[in-house]
């Protein structure tokens, strides 16, 4: 494998991580730390549906039991996050 397509491929999974961390929002926006503590959990447990974000995000889902914790934190706060900031678009409409 060459180095760009090492690097392609871990620009793949922070996407995916990103992804991930932020299902339930409409956007792919994702922080730094999610992708930091996201990247190693979904090559490891997911590596198989890349480059397919849908389908990471639904592995990582179906195997949340077997995410790191510091990546599960990260995942719960963004989804948090996100469900406040849509819960508050609503209110506004």
């Amino acid at each position: 494998m060459t180095l760009y397509n090492i690097r392609r491929s871990a620009l793949t999974f922070a996407i995916a991580v990103s992804a991930i961390a932020l299902a339930p929002s409409s956007g792919l926006a994702f922080s730094s730390e999610a992708q930091q503590m996201c990247t190693g959990d979904a090559m490891r447990l997911c590596s198989n549906e890349i480059p397919d974000i849908p389908r990471v995000a639904a592995c990582m889902h179906r195997k949340r039991a077997q995410i790191s914790p510091g990546c599960r934190a990260v995942m719960d706060r963004e989804v948090a996050a996100a469900r406040k900031a849509r819960r508050a678009a609503v209110g506004d409409e």
